[in-house]
């Protein structure tokens, strides 16, 4: 982490910040750039609790992807999908598809965002941008002035896959060249395929980085797990020397502290922590989730702290559907309760709070306008609050054991329970029927010195409210009756 960031478990906000300029400037009947951003609003988010907020896209891109990007009939009609009276300008071009990693213009350029990352300072929060490592833009720089920085290609690699490759002229000659992508999917038309393998490749995008680090405080690798040896290999046959440990030291020898966060797939989040990142996206928790079976998720939070601490857990991003359209409403509050009150970064997205159902592609610079969900509000605004409380940042963390209510009784296995805990004597009990029926079960408190104790548990998200005997806690275990996706989140004060 960050010099000065005693964060154990920070929250994290994306912001989409070219959809996030366009509804300032309707707002302002003018273009806005970050510049135009309000202080209320930068006070707001800090207000809410959050360390980090992830600015969107703010990098520059080029004609030519804006040109395919609009001209993509199947990328088109997601955007139709998104945006019933789309028009050419909501069609900007991908904020992935980089053809250099200077602040756009139309967003006011490096020295806005440099007068932006200053006001977020002042307000405690740290700025993460996007790094691109697996491909560039297509009109990018270097394919005129660096073409043997990509993956090299044959004519009858384009004659066998035209959708993976393209004819391209540089300054040298003609050559075919891949689009990016990962092993599983066609590539993206708008970027060309890095070769890693190449070592002057791996410097250029390490002087990529430094120049970044100077310009916030942490990175989200997207697609980090695309260029580790091994899968760089099956996809290109060509085995590069490792990047991300000499790329992060590197960072770190100039910016010691900086973050990277690896948006990482495939059960590779482990070697990407090993490889020098911060944290690495929790895809894993969140396909348990959606499946909806509380024994995989419990098994999944068996994980060691070292692990667990650095794992980016989240309900919706960038690339995921929305989590309103996802999950049925008490499922999708359970679930939220799982996610962000267990160990890691805590990653929210903008929209998520108010219950938005449309994904905004990358491609877009506007949203579409949709009614907030007063009740799901209403809930984010109670998990924040919780979410604000020390012992839940900077606490201990431990999974507790659930056991049946009554022999016979197998609705047990729906509970999932945990307990935070601080130096300073506060705790925080969590209890989640993460189940489509009602359960029962008790909870085992493997807690010292509850024996003679009165135990007082307040629900903090709900009117629940018991006492009871520590001695019979502690023999017994705290016994639970709760509804198909219930939950508690419960003050545990012991009392004389």
């Amino acid at each position: 982490m960050i010099e000065g960031d005693k964060k154990l478990h920070p929250s994290l906000y994306q912001i989409n910040t070219r959809v996030w300029l366009t509804e300032l400037s309707r707002a302002l009947n003018r273009p806005a750039t970050l510049d135009d951003i309000p202080d209320a609003e930068l006070d707001r988010v800090a207000a809410l609790g959050f360390d980090w907020v992830w600015l969107l896209s703010v990098w520059q891109i080029g004609a030519v992807g804006q040109r395919i990007s609009r001209g993509n009939a199947e990328w088109r009609r997601e955007f139709q999908d998104t945006l019933p009276d789309l028009r050419e300008d909501d069609i900007a071009g991908s904020g992935f598809a980089i053809t250099a990693y200077r602040v756009s213009q139309e967003l006011g350029g490096d020295a806005a965002l440099e007068r932006l990352r200053k006001r977020l300072r002042a307000r405690g929060l740290w700025l993460m941008l996007d790094f691109v490592p697996n491909h560039t833009a297509v009109d990018h720089p270097w394919v005129m002035e660096h073409p043997d920085y990509y993956v090299p290609a044959t004519e009858a690699q384009l004659a066998q896959a035209p959708q993976n490759y393209i004819r391209v002229v540089t300054a040298q000659d003609e050559r075919v060249l891949p689009y990016g992508r990962d092993p599983y999917f066609p590539g993206w038309s708008d970027t060309l395929q890095l070769d890693y393998s190449n070592p002057a490749t791996q410097e250029a995008m390490i002087a990529e980085l430094l120049k970044i680090s100077g310009q916030c405080d942490g990175v989200r690798c997207d697609m980090a797990m695309l260029v580790l040896p091994d899968v760089f290999e099956r996809t290109w046959g060509r085995r590069p020397l490792p990047f991300w440990p000499r790329a992060t030291r590197r960072v770190r020898e100039q910016v010691p502290g900086f973050c990277f966060m690896a948006e990482v797939y495939w059960d590779l989040e482990w070697t990407m922590m090993q490889q020098g990142f911060d944290y690495a996206y929790d895809k894993r928790l969140y396909d348990r989730l959606h499946e909806g079976h509380a024994r995989p998720v419990r098994e999944h939070l068996h994980a060691g702290a070292d692990y667990q601490n650095k794992l980016a857990r989240f309900m919706e991003n960038h690339d995921e559907p929305r989590a309103a359209a996802t999950f049925a409403p008490a499922m999708h509050e359970a679930a939220a309760i799982v996610t962000y009150l267990t160990p890691g970064l805590r990653f929210f997205h903008q929209g998520q709070f108010e219950g938005r159902r449309k994904r905004i592609s990358p491609h877009l610079v506007r949203a579409p306008q949709e009614a907030v969900d007063s009740g799901l509000q209403r809930f984010y605004e109670g998990l924040l609050s919780v979410l604000r409380q020390s012992v839940v940042r900077h606490g201990q963390w431990h999974l507790l054991e659930c056991v049946p209510a009554w022999d016979g009784n197998g609705s047990w296995d729906g509970f999932i329970a945990w307990i935070w805990q601080s130096p300073y004597g506060q705790r925080r009990l969590v209890t989640v029927n993460y189940a489509g029926n009602q359960g029962q079960c008790y909870v085992r408190l493997e807690l010292p010195g509850l024996s003679g104790q009165r135990v007082v548990l307040k629900d903090l998200t709900g009117p629940a409210v018991y006492e009871r005997d520590g001695g019979d806690l502690a023999a017994r275990g705290f016994y639970l009756d709760l509804p198909a996706w219930g939950y508690h989140v419960f003050e545990l004060v012991t009392l004389g």
